[in-house]
C-alpha cells in the first residue's frame, strides 16, 4: 500500500470545521498521482504515450469526518486490472491507526488522442503490487435515475464550465462534480455514504443543468446537459459503515 502523511487545512474544512467532501476526495486522488509518479507511471510517463486514466465511479464509505488540524494517513492501492478497467481501493486513518474513510474507485484507461479504452499495458502493471479489496460492502457501479414519484424532484439553474473547474486533462475535474453537487445536498444530514458515476465528460463552455432527487436519508444530484443526460450523477446516502 502506498502511504502519505498529511494534515486538515483550514481550506479543506467547512462552517464546522469539518472536511469537505470535494477535499476528501481531493486527499484520495492526490495519493493516486503520488504513487504513479514515485513507481515511474506518472504525468511524465503517460503524457507521450497519449494516455491517461480517468475516474468512471467512487464509492466513499465514511465512518468518521476528519476535521480541521487533525493529522491523518492516507493510503491507496490497486486491487486489479483487467483489460483496460482498473480497480483501487483508498483508506484514511486517524493518529491511532483507526479507519475512518474506505473507498472503492473504478478508472479507464483511456487513449486520449483516439478518445477511447486502451489496454492497460504490462509493462505498466508490473510496477504495481495487486492487494486484497478492502472489507466494504461494495455497491454497483451505476446509479440509477430514481422514478418522481419515489423523490422530491427540484431542477436549479444552470451554470457553466469554467476553467477553474477544469484538470490538465482539459474536462471537469472529478472533484469538481461532488462540490458542484456538494452545494444542493441538505447541510444538516452527515451522510456516511458517497458514490459517484461519472458518465461523460464535461468541458469548458458546457452547460452543467443539476436536477435534484431528495427523499429521506438520500440524495441524489443529477448533474446534466442541455438535453438533461448527466454529465455525473452523486448520490449521498444514510447508511451503516
Amino acid at each position: 500500500m502506498y502511504t502519505y502523511n498529511t494534515r486538515i487545512g483550514f481550506s479543506q474544512v467547512d462552517t464546522n470545521r469539518i472536511i469537505k467532501m470535494e477535499a476528501l476526495i481531493a486527499l484520495m486522488q492526490d495519493a493516486t498521482c503520488f504513487q504513479g509518479e514515485e513507481l515511474g507511471v506518472g504525468f511524465e510517463y503517460l503524457e507521450p504515450k497519449k494516455r491517461a486514466w480517468i475516474l468512471n465511479a467512487w464509492q466513499i464509505d465514511i465512518k468518521r469526518y476528519p476535521v480541521f488540524n487533525e493529522k491523518v494517513t492516507v493510503g491507496t492501492f490497486p486491487t486489479s486490472f483487467k483489460s483496460f478497467i482498473g480497480n483501487r481501493n483508498f483508506i484514511i486513518k486517524d493518529e491511532n491507526g483507526d479507519a475512518i474513510v474506505m473507498a472503492n474507485s473504478i478508472w479507464t484507461f483511456m487513449d486520449m488522442e483516439k478518445m477511447r479504452p486502451a489496454k492497460v499495458e504490462d509493462d505498466f502493471i508490473k510496477v504495481y503490487t495487486m492487494e486484497e479489496p478492502l472489507p466494504m460492502d461494495y455497491s454497483a457501479r451505476k446509479i440509477m435515475i430514481p422514478k418522481e414519484q419515489d423523490f422530491k424532484v427540484t431542477k436549479k439553474e444552470a451554470l457553466t464550465v469554467r476553467e477553474y473547474h477544469l484538470d490538465s486533462n482539459m474536462h471537469v475535474n472529478n472533484g469538481q462534480y461532488v462540490q458542484i453537487a456538494d452545494a444542493f445536498l441538505p447541510g444538516a444530514i452527515r451522510y456516511d455514504r458517497l458514490r459517484v458515476e461519472y458518465r461523460k465528460q464535461a468541458r469548458l463552455g458546457d452547460i452543467i443543468i443539476p436536477i435534484i432527487y431528495e427523499r429521506e436519508n438520500t440524495c441524489i444530484v443529477a448533474l446534466c446537459d442541455e438535453k438533461e443526460s448527466p454529465y455525473a450523477v452523486i448520490e449521498a446516502c444514510i447508511h451503516t459503515v
